[in-house]
């Protein structure tokens, strides 16, 4: 049996950007060992006879042509931006230097 530690539930969820309280994370501990259980017994199926699927419904891609199309002009879009540095669009940072395990 796979079991997942409140360490590792508490720090998906740090990863996750999300918030449990003690309660949610006894119940994702349990919940998450329980999806590692069925995955291992997913992964000790015999599927050598079973032909590679890529879809269903035998259907093809039909794909189109490739059209070179006029696009927005970039330094157009440079001057509506609140924030750029250079030819780059400028963002607020999205994770934190402890938020990297």
């Amino acid at each position: 049996m796979s079991k997942i530690s409140k360490e590792e539930v508490k720090n998906i969820a740090i990863l996750s950007r999300i918030e449990l309280s003690d309660d949610e994370i006894v119940k994702f501990e349990g919940e998450l060992s329980s999806i590692l259980d069925f995955v291992s017994k997913l992964q000790g199926v015999d599927t050598s006879s079973i032909k590679p699927l890529s879809q269903v419904t035998g259907l093809e891609n039909s794909l189109r042509e490739d059209e070179i199309k006029d696009c927005l002009n970039r330094d157009k879009l440079l001057e509506n931006l609140p924030e750029r540095q250079d030819k780059f669009i400028k963002v607020k940072k999205v994770f934190e230097k402890e938020d990297i395990v």
